[in-house]
């Protein structure tokens, strides 16, 4: 569908908070908190992002985007070519990264622009009435996104830990000290925030089923012994070659399958495939290790082979 513009607003000097309204004036459809849309851009990528606000609020989705210097071209389109008033096409929101219903106490981990979905996150639990604490990590003071909803709406929930300031830090082990099955962990931000706050968890004994992650940027890969492999597409009497430094999904699509590409990341699953035979070198962060072990789907945008052939079902 296609939304307005309504509004921008530059958070930091790197990341900008987009309203969207719809075209007609109309209500959007609903979310929960924790959900995305999916952004269909003017120079043809498609990329994903939280929605921020309130999920009690129909009139409006509000996203935050950093313009990251490594942009692969989402964030620096938005960024520099599209204004207020300007029409974006969206896709209906969609959750994977839901609040577990049997959350009783809940503790949110934000890094940077990790804060986009926290922060819907934190508004639907206040309504809820279920206790949380919100812990967000920056660089600088500069770089807090959203400080006035954080500091109006959260008080004495919120706590800001600032690389620069001393007096602000986290002692991670002791927060996660106590905790029992009701409570739950949410943790978004760079990868390498996100490993921290969940290796420390696991140290102190949560367990799996407490915590939750949204990646934005999928783990950086080993690719120099990657290998030639076969793709059979049943149906297709054709075997399709890919070759150590291409995709499945670009290998597909040379051979004229349409293959539906968002994050090219394994992040969001939207190219996922079926596989008939054959083991897969499962590369993506959207699939549990139990999905993984059933090797009957992949991802073609960044996944591979065990095996040197594989079939799907397209």
């Amino acid at each position: 569908m296609d939304v307005k513009i309504d509004k921008i607003h530059q958070l930091t000097p790197s990341i900008r908070a987009f309203e969207l309204i719809a075209q007609s004036g109309e209500m959007l459809p609903a979310f929960s908190a924790g959900s995305h849309i999916d952004v269909s851009l003017k120079n043809g990528l498609t990329r994903q992002y939280s929605l921020s606000n309130s999920c009690i609020e129909s009139h409006r989705y509000v996203i935050g985007v950093l313009h990251d210097p490594n942009s692969r071209g989402g964030s620096a389109c938005l960024h520099e070519q599209y204004h207020e008033g300007d029409l974006l096409s969206i896709s209906a929101p969609r959750n994977l990264f839901e609040i577990d219903p049997q959350t009783e106490t809940a503790i949110l981990f934000a890094g940077g622009i990790g804060i986009t979905p926290i922060l819907s996150m934190a508004y639907q639990l206040q309504q809820q009435n279920i206790a949380f604490e919100l812990h967000y990590f920056v660089r600088s003071r500069e770089q807090i996104a959203f400080y006035g909803n954080l500091t109006k709406h959260m008080t004495g929930q919120i706590h800001f830990h600032i690389n620069d300031e001393a007096d602000t830090s986290c002692d991670m082990e002791q927060l996660l000290s106590t905790h029992s099955t009701t409570h739950h962990l949410y943790v978004c931000g760079p990868n390498g925030f996100m490993d921290y706050v969940i290796d420390t968890a696991q140290h102190m004994g949560w367990n799996d089923a407490q915590i939750h992650k949204e990646h934005f940027v999928a783990p950086q890969l080993d690719i120099l012994n990657d290998h030639a492999f076969t793709i059979e597409v049943k149906g297709y009497d054709r075997p399709i070659e890919v070759s150590a430094h291409e995709t499945v999904a670009t290998a597909l699509q040379a051979h004229g399958f349409d293959i539906p590409l968002s994050c090219e990341q394994g992040i969001c699953g939207t190219c996922m495939l079926k596989v008939v035979d054959g083991i897969p070198e499962h590369r993506d962060v959207f699939m549990t290790d139990e999905e993984h072990a059933e090797n009957n789907m992949f991802t073609p945008c960044c996944s591979r082979a065990k095996s040197e052939k594989l079939v799907i079902e397209i």
